[in-house]
């Protein structure tokens, strides 16, 4: 081989190198597994800035929308990468539990049960902290009261140390479009994940333990469930939300 053709696979393969590198700090695909499809979406915790979204910093109103979260951050020269539903809510769009948006508490931890999926405890709580994301079970949350510069809870917790849900059937006949997220023990490897049809909160969960191998993981919501991923070209619309977490980036 010429000097020069040397010169030139060695470009080609460290601009491979780099195109991966980058790709893995914030990648979207298509999951399937037994019988289902899922969107999903991993983020490098230490090289992505993930936030999570209420209201806008202006008018004080609820941003409700990717749409709106991305009109916010233009005025700052940012844009969103990523979005997705973080939580469940009220009609006025206030969380339920815990909220926590740039190190200001909104709504508090609540540890009780209570209705519906946030009341079927365990649940938990996503907390994003400098260079680390954690989805941590509620109670062990209240014990141990990181400092989390955001933070959002929503249930039930999907994954719990590596295990399903105890309240988790194989055979339910309850199937939703869910969403939710699941994260590594050091905190680096962020998970998202959204279902393309009608899922059990056991085929949601195995998804989480058994194929993307999260030892962690927190359900945000279903059917009201929404992804923003320009990346793979989807902009879900709908219903407008409470919480939204998203991947931000330089506009330039």
């Amino acid at each position: 081989m010429s000097k020069a053709k040397s010169i030139l696979c060695g470009l080609v393969v460290l601009g491979a190198l780099f195109a991966g590198s980058v790709a893995t700090a914030l990648e979207c695909r298509d999951v399937a597994n037994a019988g289902q499809t899922f969107t999903v979406c991993e983020v490098d915790a230490t090289r992505e800035d993930i936030r999570l979204f209420l209201t806008d910093p202006e008018s004080g109103t609820p941003l409700a929308s990717f749409r709106n979260v991305e009109a916010a951050l233009v005025r700052d020269g940012k844009r969103l990468s990523f979005g997705m539903n973080a939580g469940m809510y009220h009609t006025d769009r206030s969380p339920v539990g815990l909220y926590v948006e740039d190190g200001q508490e909104s709504a508090r931890l609540v540890t009780s049960a209570g209705p519906g999926n946030f009341g079927l405890l365990p649940n938990g709580v996503f907390c994003v902290r400098q260079g680390r994301a954690d989805v941590i079970e509620t109670l062990r949350f209240d014990r141990e009261a990181p400092e989390c510069r955001d933070a959002t809870q929503s249930g039930p917790m999907l994954v719990i140390d590596g295990a399903l849900h105890p309240r988790f059937l194989p055979d339910s006949d309850s199937r939703y479009i869910r969403n939710g997220v699941g994260t590594s023990d050091d905190g680096s490897r962020v998970v998202f994940a959204i279902s393309q049809g009608r899922v059990t909160f056991h085929e949601f969960g195995i998804l989480f333990r058994d194929v993307l191998n999260t030892p962690q993981a927190l359900y945000f919501d279903g059917n009201i469930s929404r992804l923003y991923a320009p990346g793979i070209g989807r902009h879900d619309g709908g219903f407008p939300m409470g919480p939204i977490v998203g991947v931000v980036e330089n506009a330039d």
